[in-house]
């Protein structure tokens, strides 16, 4: 097996049946050869940030430990979106999606290409993403950042996010 490692990987979905687009992006990801021990956060249901008129999202995210490198990541990640239905509207990125998957962190690399930005770049300011990080990995690193925890509650004491909500889904 080649070397493995841990990457975070950010899924949202306001389109369709939301929970089970999701279940299906981690059935997927379970089951590749290319991942393994997939650890799930619960999901959340968030309001929309930056275009507000849209359906919430549900969104959670996933640490997976990964033979692939960062730029087949999200080659692989992006291939499962299209295979998905997501159609991407240049007019609208921040608007409705069937699915969108972000590579959250790569081990603790900071990577910076036309494809690829990692730390993702807004993460440190989206509820919908620290919060299940932080569930499932409260010690995760953000290179520039610090630890997960600590982002979090640096930025819940600035109240940041006002007018994000984020409310865990509890099955």
């Amino acid at each position: 097996m080649n070397h493995m490692t841990i990457a975070y990987i950010g899924l949202g979905s306001n389109i369709g049946s939301s929970k089970k687009v999701l279940d299906a992006v981690i059935k997927v990801l379970a089951n590749h050869e290319s991942f393994c021990m997939p650890v799930v956060s619960s999901f959340y249901q968030t309001s929309p940030v930056g275009l507000k008129d849209q359906d919430d999202f549900i969104n959670a995210v996933v640490k997976v430990d990964t033979s692939f490198t960062p730029n087949e990541l999200i080659k692989f990640l992006l291939s499962l979106e299209k295979a998905i239905g997501r159609k991407r509207d240049p007019e609208k990125p921040k608007g409705p999606r069937i699915i969108d998957c972000d590579v959250l962190l790569y081990g603790r690399e900071e990577i910076n290409t036309n494809d690829l930005i990692v730390p993702h770049p807004r993460m440190t300011e989206r509820l919908f993403v620290l919060e299940p990080l932080v569930e499932i990995a409260p010690k995760a690193f953000i290179p520039g950042h610090g630890y997960v925890k600590e982002v979090l509650e640096k930025l819940s004491d600035t109240n940041h996010f006002d007018s994000q909500k984020v409310t865990k889904i509890v099955a």
